[in-house]
């Protein structure tokens, strides 16, 4: 089974999709989908679907989802099974697993039940060693993470790009989520920002600030409080000789922190624009990080 989240949903089982179009089969697909393999309980199903205030045929309703989703598992697998065997396909190839001779010997046959399990206390969605694009993520950012404390910056860099090029769109962007699904997508937005200014970071580290300002430059009016893209968009400016520009960027961003959260500008950004304010015009910046994470500036 293939399974996608980090975008539209996509479940797929033997390459046909098992997404329902039902907006609440959906919603519990989607989160069985993020935790394939591991067991959903009917409660957190329940208050996805129905906030708090479930119906007195909750458990009912939601067995009636379930039995649809197992009945397009089935459909997909009736599907995947007419194709590899075919009209020329050897005789045995229906042959239950570890029996016969066939081109099917040996093949392990699954069910709809065996891949939607109903467990004691929910349900279980089983990826069968299959790929799930959130999973990914989570390797290749964990490993990227590891490559920046090593100061490995060129490895962490193309590992982190590896990475956030696995979201095609905010995560479940094409379901209608609840509770449960609005708060992982929430968790799912904040892994990526996490592993974008990272990447960034890097790229920073390897002098690539002139290769960063167009995408700075929509990132900071997307996040328009997120103080170390700002940071980073105002290093990127002054390496690139625009030093004035890059000033321009902390007065922005200090504005709309006191007009919208009634805060100033971090210490270490306060730092950062003292820095570019003392340097000369052609001297670049440079971030640093001290003990607790917090970055500082050399100029």
């Amino acid at each position: 089974m293939d399974i996608d989240v980090l975008g539209a949903l996509a479940v797929r089982e033997n390459g046909i999709s098992i997404t329902p179009t039902a907006p609440k089969p959906r919603q519990v697909l989607a989160l069985l989908a993020l935790h394939a393999d591991q067991v959903v309980p009917v409660s957190a199903l329940i208050e996805e679907l129905w906030a708090g205030e479930p119906p007195r045929s909750a458990r009912t309703t939601l067995q009636t989802y379930v039995l649809q989703l197992r009945a397009l598992i089935a459909g997909a697998l009736e599907r995947g099974t007419a194709t590899a065997t075919g009209p020329d396909a050897g005789a045995d190839d229906d042959t239950p697993t570890g029996t016969g001779t066939g081109a099917g010997a040996g093949r392990v046959v699954r069910t709809a039940k065996d891949i939607l399990v109903t467990l004691p206390g929910g349900y279980l969605l089983s990826s069968g060693g299959g790929t799930l694009d959130v999973r990914e993520f989570d390797r290749l950012a964990g490993t990227g993470y590891r490559a920046m404390d090593a100061g490995d910056f060129p490895g962490a860099a193309r590992l982190l790009r590896e990475a956030l090029a696995l979201w095609s769109g905010p995560a479940f962007a094409d379901v209608q989520g609840g509770i449960q699904l609005d708060m992982e997508t929430r968790r799912l937005e904040e892994t990526r920002l996490c592993a974008l200014d990272q990447r960034i970071e890097a790229d920073l580290r390897l002098g690539r600030h002139r290769e960063l300002l167009a995408e700075l430059t929509v990132l900071v009016t997307r996040y328009r409080t997120h103080e170390n893209l700002h940071g980073q968009f105002m290093l990127a400016l002054h390496r690139s000789g625009r030093r004035g520009e890059a000033l321009d960027v902390y007065q922005r961003l200090r504005a709309t922190l006191v007009r919208e959260l009634g805060l100033e500008p971090s210490i270490a950004l306060r730092r950062l624009q003292r820095s570019i304010l003392m340097a000369g015009p052609e001297s670049p910046a440079e971030a640093h990080a001290e003990p607790g994470g917090e970055r500082l500036v050399r100029v």
